[in-house]
């Protein structure tokens, strides 16, 4: 074999990939990406496809960028690492955290370094409980968060999360402490319940919730505006707001996991308060920051938390490569590209067109919703659009219509039945039409092949 060749059977022979499934690994060989600009990739046989995953809900200013490898570069040659322990700085992570602090809504004006979205979340769980035990409130420990989220992959970040098949009989996790309440997913509300109506049931179970754990107890709530890997699940109208009123009744940090909706996916920098009108208490946010050039996340919190928790006392908590410069460097210039080319105002506007263009997907016989806002979306598939029934878990349908829509030039990812999206902000309108003309195509194909098998879609 030639080296080319050779990258799919090393991987085979040495990797543990995030998320293996075993048996499909050891009989399939891994797709190979060899390069990538913009919103497109290109594979080890020189095959072009059009990446409408993002990379993971993460390339906002598309790949390729020069600027971004210069100034990766010339901070390697600068500075290649320093660390951020205890009372040493640099440039690139207190100018990035001054920048956080500008673009953040409210008094976020505190920054806590990460390596990513996971960690940002560990160390918002830490830190709300470190903050209520500086303020006296000691039995604050406990966490609320809901089903079909997604918060992260630590051990601590994946207990708070509950997205059906993240808990495997395998491994062990973290239950005591924490509680979930319903997903707000508007699709999947209980027949001839009203969205409003829906609203008011999801907010008066948050509130029996806290009552029955004890409002005393909880430290925090974690919320996804819109949450991401759980399936795009769009709330309904007014309840991320009405949620984190119920937080400031009883003195419960809001936690805002913005590893997804941060750095213009719904238009904004951040989407809590912006689109949704919640104020948070903390924001948690990766991804986007650095635009997958480099691995970064971050906790920005209040001057209220940083206030409270000042004194003779230590914040034991960090990691090596918190305010990496490399990585700093990475997310001022992706930051800058955002603003230098209105990226959050391109975003609405070609985010409002790829909705619209998605929603004539739901017309086909197999999609039961196409849901989304700005630049994310899913499509959910069903056997039956009036029931909503969804088809056998063997099927597979998320994947085989990926696997399809591959062949055709489009990456969507597959999770479950359902297909998400969440394409870079560079996207143009030619390229929002290929989308959903490819995946209109894999659709089809896979309808025509599932009804061929004798499977009934109605």
């Amino acid at each position: 074999m030639d080296h080319i060749n050779d990258i799919a059977a090393l991987d085979q022979a040495h990797a543990l990939h995030p998320w293996t499934h075993f048996d499909s690994f050891a009989a399939e060989a891994p797709l190979v990406i060899e390069r990538g600009e913009g919103c497109h990739l290109w594979d080890r046989d020189g095959r072009q496809y059009l990446d409408a995953v993002g990379g993971l809900w993460c390339t906002n200013i598309g790949l390729g960028r020069r600027e971004m490898a210069e100034a990766i570069a010339a901070q390697a040659e600068k500075l290649a690492f320093s660390n951020t322990f205890v009372d040493m700085t640099h440039g690139p992570a207190a100018l990035l955290s001054a920048k956080l602090a500008e673009i953040a809504p409210g008094n976020l004006n505190r920054v806590h370094f990460t390596t990513g979205g996971s960690t940002a979340i560990d160390s918002a769980y830490r830190m709300a409980v470190y903050y209520h035990r500086c303020r006296g409130e000691i039995e604050r420990t406990h966490v609320i968060a809901r089903d079909d989220s997604y918060h992260g992959s630590t051990f601590a970040s994946i207990s708070i999360g509950k997205r059906a098949g993240d808990k495997v009989p395998e491994f062990h996790y973290k239950a005591e402490g924490i509680h979930h309440v319903s997903s707000p997913n508007s699709y999947r509300r209980p027949e001839r319940m009203s969205a409003p109506a829906f609203c008011d049931h999801l907010v008066a179970e948050f509130e029996a919730k806290i009552a029955e754990v004890g409002p005393e107890r909880i430290a925090a709530f974690f919320a996804e505006p819109i949450q991401a890997s759980g399936g795009v699940i769009m709330p309904p109208e007014g309840y991320l707001r009405r949620m984190w009123q119920v937080c400031q009744t009883h003195g419960i940090l809001f936690i805002a996991d913005e590893v997804v909706t941060g750095f213009g996916r719904l238009g904004k920098w951040f989407a809590a308060k912006d689109v949704f009108g919640a104020q948070p208490d903390m924001i948690c946010c990766a991804k986007g920051l650095s635009s997958g050039y480099q691995p970064i996340g971050a906790v920005i919190f209040s001057d209220d938390i940083y206030e409270a928790m000042q004194g003779d006392r230590w914040y034991a908590s960090g990691f090596t490569y918190s305010g990496h410069p490399v990585a700093c460097a990475a997310a001022l210039k992706n930051i800058e590209i955002i603003e230098r080319e209105d990226l959050l105002a391109h975003a609405t506007e070609i985010g409002a067109y790829f909705q619209d263009r998605l929603a004539t997907l739901s017309d086909l016989p197999l999609v039961g919703c196409v849901r989304g806002k700005g630049l994310i979306a899913c499509v959910e598939n069903v056997a039956d659009k009036a029931s909503k029934t969804l088809l056998p878990d063997e099927v597979d349908v998320g994947k085989r219509i990926s696997d399809t829509a591959e062949g055709l030039g489009l990456m969507v990812r597959p999770i479950g039945h359902l297909n998400v999206m969440s394409p870079p902000l560079v996207i143009t309108r030619d390229q929002v039409d290929f989308v959903v003309d490819k995946l209109e195509q894999a659709i089809g194909q896979v309808a025509d092949a599932l009804t061929r098998d004798g499977v009934k879609i109605g």
